[in-house]
């Protein structure tokens, strides 16, 4: 018992039994080895904070070592080259849709000459599939980024289609020296309304860590409705974005160290090096060791009497294949992209193995691209798309948006596309959806195709028709031994 045990069971007996029969019940029926504060659990961190608690005051620390870590580890590089050419690729193509021949025509002619072109972008660089890219290149490194809706004059810009541009800011932008507005209560840089809503954003004029600022640092009150604010959420109520390295930076800060020592150990084993032995009695010239410094093959080299050459035995490198491997599947596994993608090794892969791995990083790379870059980025380009349209004078249009992923890379034609086909035959699927699978537009392709009929009508040509490959028709097999390179990749 434990002293309000004894004095609670001294004066009630009665109680304190009850409190003793209550603890060992809960004992009893509370066994999680995991809550342990024992032995086996020492130096685990359990902390009870929010969502977005768990990083305050940490974020700018995480953000510079995963930015760190992308310029000067190999592998945080490619990783993050992954994620990009994943999830964006080419781009994720827009297409609008209206009501009427018209209304379409002049979304489309809006769409192809503000949002895919460089008018799109505040510094005039980008058009959106490179924003597309730079976004989800910022959000993997730095956990957040945020799109700011520049309003522009068409008197004064007429060369510009739509009365918006967009400017990608880093999350460096917020100012974190702003605590309230008003009765809203601001954390990093982020307003909070009292329903715990983001209502605004208190944003600098210019990079904080720039080489040379213009101007002394002031920030300004931006309303969220002008802010696209892209992470990714990892539990109920986050509003802010982590990096993703953080999860798995100590091991890749700790693979790039072993790497770096191993590499050393090499150049000492690639060193050949001479220790010189004197006898007592020997007369040491001025020049002891003259001749081995430029050992060659074939070379004879004369030591003095007395002298005796010892080569030294280099350090050899034992178990490092094995070391990185392991090392690199946890970076892997922890950033959610298969082990071969990061690292380039395809010796042990097959068909097989190479489609579940693909399988389980394409159900991620889903995720990712219909969260992110469909839902928050599509989603608030739309929103100031239809928002611009009244004030360019369209008052009542509004275009519907549809996002194409880019093409997914088979990786093996031969046998993906007949599944394919026999899927929209079976009607499991339709053939629109299997296009956007792919990457393609239907809308494109039933256009195209109608061009190329007329073009060879045009030419007396009978267009050719590929037939799929008959039922039961042999495709060759993967053999079990799933290390054979020939049949992998």
């Amino acid at each position: 018992m434990n002293p309000i045990d004894r004095f609670v069971h001294f004066f009630s007996p009665e109680a304190g039994e009850r409190r003793m029969r209550a603890r060992v019940r809960a004992e009893a029926v509370m066994n999680y080895d995991a809550a342990t504060k024992g032995r086996r659990a020492y130096g685990w961190k359990a902390p009870s904070t929010s969502a977005d608690a768990a990083a305050f005051g940490n974020r700018k620390r995480l953000r510079q070592l995963s930015r760190d870590m992308v310029r000067n580890r190999a592998f945080a590089a490619r990783a993050q080259m992954v994620v990009r050419a994943n999830v964006v690729g080419t781009g994720i193509v827009p297409t609008v849709k209206a009501r009427g021949r018209n209304e379409q025509a002049t979304l489309e002619d809006l769409l192809s000459r503000h949002l895919l072109t460089p008018n799109i972008d505040a510094g005039g660089e980008y058009d959106l599939y490179e924003m597309q890219d730079l976004v989800m290149a910022g959000v993997f490194t730095d956990g957040e980024v945020l799109l700011r809706r520049r309003h522009r004059n068409l008197r004064r810009d007429p060369w510009l289609p739509m009365p918006f541009q967009v400017e990608i800011l880093e999350p460096d932008y917020l100012d974190e020296r702003v605590q309230s507005w008003g009765k809203n209560i601001v954390v990093e840089g982020v307003e909070y309304g009292p329903t715990g809503a983001i209502e605004a954003y208190h944003l600098f004029d210019e990079h904080p860590g720039g080489v040379q600022n213009r101007r002394n640092l002031q920030s300004r009150r931006v309303h969220w409705s002008d802010v696209i604010h892209i992470r990714r959420f990892d539990r109920p109520g986050q509003l802010r974005g982590v990096p993703w390295l953080a999860p798995v930076m100590m091991t890749l800060g700790e693979l790039s160290d072993y790497q770096e020592a191993q590499i050393l150990k090499q150049r000492m084993a690639s060193l050949m090096a001479v220790v010189i032995e004197w006898t007592d009695d020997a007369q040491r010239p001025a020049t002891p060791g003259k001749g081995l410094e430029d050992l060659q093959p074939g070379a004879v080299v004369n030591l003095p009497s007395g002298a005796k050459p010892n080569f030294t035995s280099p350090p050899s490198v034992d178990g490092y294949p094995d070391f990185m491997r392991i090392g690199l599947q946890t970076v892997a596994v922890g950033l959610g992209i298969t082990y071969e993608s990061l690292s380039s090794d395809l010796k042990n892969v097959n068909f097989s193995s190479a489609r579940m791995g693909r399988t389980e990083m394409d159900r991620l790379v889903a995720m990712w691209r219909r969260g992110l870059m469909i839902a928050q980025f599509g989603g608030g380009i739309a929103r100031w798309f239809n928002e611009a349209l009244p004030l360019m004078g369209h008052v009542g249009l509004s275009a519907e948006f549809g996002w194409t992923p880019p093409r997914r890379i088979l990786v093996d034609p031969t046998k993906e596309v007949p599944a394919m086909i026999a899927e929209v035959e079976a009607g499991i699927t339709s053939r629109q959806r299997t296009q956007r699978e792919l990457g393609y537009d239907p809308a494109v392709i039933q256009r195209e195709r109608e061009e190329d009929r007329a073009a060879d009508a045009k030419a007396g040509l009978s267009p050719a028709v590929a037939k799929a490959p008959a039922a039961g028709s042999e495709q060759p097999k993967d053999k079990e031994n799933g290390d054979d390179d020939e049949e992998g990749l």
